[in-house]
């Protein structure tokens, strides 16, 4: 039986309806995201003096990450990038504008060298995209330099300092001597550094600075012998710090002076060896031999890359996760919904349990205190720490009312 027309207007109706109201429910709950795909940059160093701590494996980090995650998020595609600044900030500043404005990168990460992360971390907040420093120490990032587009992951100057002198000066450490390297992220650890040292009670005698990727540390040496400082703190890392401790081991300082490592870390404990390294006092925000959930991300590295992972490498990773989570709760690869959503989230992972990413981007954590172990105590390959004692987040980091980072609402 043929229906009558009303009845057929009725049903248009009601189905026009139906997809008016329909619209709107389908845009409201699809994905937001840009160019169609999440993709993150690794501006590293590939060959220079911090490669061993950055560098390829910062790469293979952030590889891991994504293929952990299953490659998407939201259904899109995620990849990575890669270049090398070359430790030159110009460069790095450049690579950056670059992928941000034709490469589709959503987010930067390591940034190893403290010049380079201050330059990079600019660009980010003129494209509003994200940066994570993960390889760099300067307290500028999230004091007078902080923007809403960074998130600084691992170590910086403070947590380098206060903690590290503390424990050292209770030990009668009460006069100190720095070896300093002459930049940015140098000048900020040899800040708080003495400032940590008086805030202890102990007193600077001296300090001396040295320019980047010095191959000869003898003069520098001989000056913090001459000071007869009880401690020597030196500020140096990668290839610097290799050769620095040479020099320390060849004049024989470290039989007659305490010897501080203030950014040295694992990788150059590596290459030093625990005869020459042993007895050092560090602190770690990452060890690969920390705990199972360590050990097992350490393992997997390791298979791919013949070395274990530091601070930058597990860090990026820890990163990339969080970042993936955040967008995918969120719905939006929109920078500041996700930075929104990543600082509304702990980050709870082998890298950082019960983290969190404060109003100024420092993301805070226990970090800890270590001494590289003696020949004779250690059991197998890599097993260089004796973990001393576990940082509390906050006492490793600079507490938020002391940040001069705009960002932060003062009463």
């Amino acid at each position: 039986m043929e229906r009558p027309a009303h009845h057929w207007i009725a049903a248009l109706l009601v189905s026009i309806g139906l997809s008016t109201l329909a619209i709107p429910a389908a845009a409201q709950t699809a994905p937001k995201i840009s160019d169609g795909r999440v993709r993150f940059g690794v501006l590293t160093d590939m060959n220079g003096p911090t490669s061993d701590l950055a560098g390829p494996g910062s790469v293979l980090a952030a590889q891991m990450a994504v293929e952990d995650f299953g490659g998407k998020v939201l259904g899109l595609p995620v990849d990575v990038v890669s270049a090398d600044h070359q430790m030159k900030p110009d460069l790095a500043a450049n690579t950056a504008r670059q992928w941000f404005d034709t490469q589709q990168v959503d987010a930067i990460l390591d940034l190893a060298s403290s010049p380079i992360a201050l330059a990079v971390m600019e660009i980010a907040r003129q494209k509003n995209r994200i940066a994570f420093v993960n390889g760099a120490g300067t307290s500028r990032i999230t004091n007078d330099a902080c923007n809403a587009n960074t998130v600084h992951t691992s170590w910086d100057a403070y947590s380098q300092s206060y903690s590290l002198v503390d424990a050292v000066a209770k030990q009668g450490g009460d006069s100190w001597f720095f070896i300093t390297l002459d930049n940015a992220g140098g000048h900020g650890v040899e800040r708080d550094g003495m400032a940590a040292v008086k805030a202890a009670g102990a007193k600077v005698v001296g300090s001396v600075r040295f320019p980047l990727n010095s191959p000869d540390f003898s003069s520098y040496v001989l000056q913090a012998q001459s000071s007869r400082a009880k401690v020597v703190a030196l500020i140096a890392s990668g290839t610097d710090s290799v050769n620095a401790f040479k020099a320390i081991n060849e004049f024989g300082l470290n039989k007659t002076q305490k010897v501080v490592a203030m950014v040295t870390f694992i990788p150059e404990v590596h290459a030093l060896g625990l005869q020459a390294a042993q007895g050092l006092i560090l602190n770690e925000a990452f060890y690969w031999d920390a705990d199972a959930g360590t050990r097992q991300f350490s393992e997997r590295f390791f298979a791919r890359f013949k070395k274990m992972p530091d601070a930058v490498h597990a860090g990026i990773y820890s990163s990339i996760t969080h970042y993936l989570r955040a967008v995918q709760a969120g719905g939006t690869d929109e920078a500041a919904a996700v930075m929104k959503k990543m600082k509304e989230t702990p980050v709870d992972d082998f890298y950082a349990h019960g983290g969190r990413i404060r109003e100024d981007g420092r993301m805070v954590f226990d970090m800890r205190l270590v001494q590289v172990k003696k020949p004779a105590e250690s059991k197998k390959p890599w097993d260089y720490y004796q973990v001393l004692a576990t940082i509390p987040a906050e006492q490793a980091f600079q507490p938020l009312a002391k940040s001069t980072c705009p960002l932060i609402r003062k009463p």
